[in-house]
């Protein structure tokens, strides 16, 4: 007998959080609980100024990075365009539902800033 769905349930709204979105097996649980990411801050203070504008989180360039590689997404104007609809990568930025996901590199600035995180790893011989 062939069964049919009518009602779309689009429009209901819940009460729920960003961490209930993601499983608790996803595989950026995993690397969020096994891999302290504040230690990029100290590699690359000296990389940046103090005066001008601000920079996209150094931190968040590594981990999109990851995202980009772990999941096998192409560039990273994808991989962001994937973080603005996908919970689990938006859950291991720490960005919440309506947060700003960072520009794509039409505009170079994040490409900008990834060479200088590229680059400070680099010296120091931590590879992706």
């Amino acid at each position: 007998m062939l069964s049919k769905h009518d009602s779309i349930q689009r429009d209901q709204l819940e009460m729920i959080t960003l961490d209930q979105l993601v499983p608790p097996n996803h595989l950026v649980r995993k690397m969020e609980a096994a891999i302290d990411f504040t230690f990029i801050y100290d590699l690359v203070k000296d990389m940046y100024s103090e005066v001008g504008r601000p920079s996209i989180d150094p931190v968040i360039l590594v981990k999109l990075t990851f995202i980009q590689y772990t999941f096998g997404i192409r560039s990273m104007r994808k991989t962001i365009e994937e973080v603005e609809t996908n919970m689990a990568y938006r859950w291991f930025l720490g960005y919440g539902f309506h947060d700003k996901v960072p520009p794509t590199p039409r505009s170079g600035k994040i490409m900008s800033d990834a060479l200088k995180i590229q680059t400070c790893l680099n010296r120091f011989s931590i590879a992706f």
